[in-house]
């Protein structure tokens, strides 16, 4: 359950949870081959988490972005509008994002 514990949206968690406990709704009223249910069950939580990881990579990638983004345009308004000494892309690689983002990201991966 740690990993399901480090899902970061809330209704993920739910998800997951549910699908982790239908078990216990499932196998007593099971009549039939118990292993087979149970494996079914196995694949339906492992697709739910796979789905899960997926689009909690999604969100990962779109907030590094902004993060970065908004890093740069930070790096951007710190400059005084008549100073030509930067381009626009200098300041991308000196905003420290790489470093800042490489930081941020060990707290959001998933555990």
């Amino acid at each position: 359950h740690t990993t399901v514990a480090s899902l970061h949206m809330e209704s993920w968690r739910s998800e997951m949870q549910e699908e982790i406990n239908r078990i216990n709704l499932i196998l007593p009223s099971d009549a039939g081959d118990k292993a087979f249910t149970i494996q079914r069950w196995i694949e339906s939580v492992i697709r739910k988490m796979e789905s899960c990881t997926v689009g909690h990579q999604t969100l990962l990638m779109e907030a590094t972005t902004l993060l970065e983004l908004a890093l740069w345009k930070v790096k951007l308004d710190e400059i005084e509008e008549g100073d030509d000494t930067c381009t626009r892309n200098e300041l991308r690689v000196t905003s420290g994002a790489s470093i800042i983002v490489k930081n941020v990201l060990q707290f959001l991966r998933l555990a």
